[in-house]
């Protein structure tokens, strides 16, 4: 079993590529997009040039294409970009995670691709949790942040205690209910 470590990228102004024209490329190139990439869509993988992701830094291909995720490798390899071919893991570097999000605060969950059904429902419970309410909650922390840096400019200490202060009572409770099949013949 691959475990795979987990990280966020700053994708600001760098060149991805979207490789597809199916559900899956449509919101890859809207998540790009949202974090600020500078996204080349390309719809029809059989109008791919190589020099359409050489200078790539990151590259998604959604196709079930074997042939094209071997020749992606091979130029991820050669011109050293970050690559995911959706369900084709041996091509790539990068696997997809499933995302909540509430605000400015994303949540990755990642089953290594193992379970990716229970990462989507994961993230599904996960979504109701993280409401309006919650987004309300972090702005307000931010804003106290950037508050408490004119309070106290010179003590990090200080903004340090009244961020955990703010934070004071705030919990979050979980539970996981398994199919009768699991709870019946499961570990």
């Amino acid at each position: 079993m691959k475990i795979l470590y987990p990280v966020s990228l700053n994708l600001l102004d760098r060149p991805c590529v979207v490789i597809g024209n199916d559900r899956e490329a449509v919101e890859k190139e809207a998540a790009l997009r949202e974090a600020g990439a500078a996204v080349n869509w390309i719809k029809d993988a059989a109008t791919l040039q190589d020099s359409d992701v050489t200078k790539a830094f990151f590259v998604i291909s959604t196709p079930q294409d074997e042939a094209l995720s071997a020749r992606l490798r091979a130029l991820a390899d050669e011109h050293r970009f970050l690559l995911c071919c959706i369900d084709q893991p041996k091509f790539g570097f990068v696997a997809m995670v499933a995302i909540v999000k509430a605000g400015p605060v994303r949540i990755a969950i990642s089953t290594a691709g193992l379970a990716p059904r229970i990462g989507k429902l994961i993230k599904e419970s996960l979504q109701r949790v993280f409401d309006k309410r919650f987004e309300g909650f972090i702005e307000h922390q931010a804003a106290a942040k950037e508050k408490n840096r004119e309070l106290y400019p010179d003590s990090l200490q200080k903004r340090r205690e009244a961020m955990i202060a703010l934070a004071e009572g705030f919990e979050l409770h979980a539970s996981l209910k398994y199919p009768d099949w699991f709870q019946d013949g499961g570990p």
